[in-house]
């Protein structure tokens, strides 16, 4: 006769091998280590950046920096860094925060005239007591911290603006893009999950506007415990529903990394619903990637893509979709 305890060792678990699950009776969700994603199939460039740091036993927090540094440098990417789209008013203003494997963070907001957001908002982190400077004062401590001061505005970003302003009409597209932000998070060899998330912002939007990319908890989180969560598409619907972070929380649960992306998904849509508003013109897509080295994505609308490299090679890949 089976007493208590073998009854719910071998009555409630019945065929689920127990190698699939760890202490707390949790499924374990295992990948390799180390690797890397990014939002965005542009991103396979990015990603080989931060592999050669990976690849050669590297800290992870050099190679999402490294990695989204690419983007950031890239004029033709017009959504991050140099080059990219202005606000209404002509003017290039970059969002960036990042993440290391102990949950520190930096981050800078509404920062103008330099190219590398992603670098000072970890000398924010490295060098400051604090977490986020915004504008001026973001200018300020990036001087001060020796990064090159430069016009941000391309002429092909400059024709870009003077077109829009033939009409003044500000719409999001869904996926229009294809690459409006770089989120990026890596699991060296040494299990150290780090992120990293650069923007340039919405095109044409008000000056002064700030999205999800530079909020932690929003467009980016790392817990070391659990993993860690990117996002990229309409900002202010991440912020309101703390996208990164309920993934992250939902990994600690035990949920994969795809199903923790599902969950923050339908989270935003049920928020809308429950609103009467439509989703039709909005895309959110999420990256996440757990402690052990597994990943997954999800999106609103169909068209997210993301960049994966780790031992089987740098590759594209699509992620699931709600709508």
């Amino acid at each position: 006769m089976l007493n208590r305890k073998q009854f719910l060792k071998t009555g409630l678990l019945g065929t689920i091998p127990l190698s699939g699950l760890g202490f707390s009776g949790k499924k374990k969700h295992v990948g390799s280590k180390p690797v890397v994603i990014a939002t965005w199939f542009t991103a396979l460039r990015a990603n080989e950046a931060a592999w050669e740091i990976l690849g050669n036993g590297g800290y992870a927090l050099d190679a999402v920096e490294a990695g989204v540094m690419v983007e950031e440098n890239d004029p033709k990417n017009m959504s991050v860094g140099y080059g990219g789209r202005p606000d209404r008013e002509g003017n290039v203003s970059l969002d960036a925060c990042i993440m290391d494997e102990r949950g520190e963070c930096g981050a800078v907001v509404f920062l103008q005239n330099y190219k590398n957001p992603i670098s000072v908002a970890r000398k924010v982190m490295e060098e400051t007591p604090h977490i986020m400077l915004a504008g001026k004062g973001a200018q300020q401590f990036a001087k001060e911290q020796g990064f090159e001061e430069m016009d941000l505005l391309t002429p092909e970003a400059k024709k870009a603006w003077e077109n829009w302003l033939k009409t003044s009409e500000y719409k999001p597209v869904v996926n229009i893009e294809n690459h409006d932000t770089i989120g990026m998070l890596a699991l060296d060899a040494d299990g150290r999950l780090c992120g990293a998330c650069t923007t340039s912002g919405a095109a044409w939007k008000m000056h002064g506007r700030v999205g999800d990319s530079p909020i932690i908890g929003a467009g980016l989180f790392v817990d070391p415990e659990a993993g860690g969560a990117c996002a990229t598409g309409l900002g202010e619907e991440v912020v309101k529903t703390a996208g990164s972070a309920l993934i992250v929380e939902m990994m600690r649960q035990g949920h994969s990394p795809e199903e923790a992306c599902k969950i923050a998904v339908d989270r935003i849509i049920s928020r809308n619903k429950k609103a009467g508003k439509s989703l039709k013109n909005t895309q959110v897509g999420y990256l996440a990637l757990n402690k052990d080295g597994a990943f997954g994505a999800y999106s609103i609308q169909k068209g997210f893509n993301y960049a994966v490299y780790n031992e089987d090679g740098n590759r594209r890949l699509d992620s699931g979709f709600r709508v």
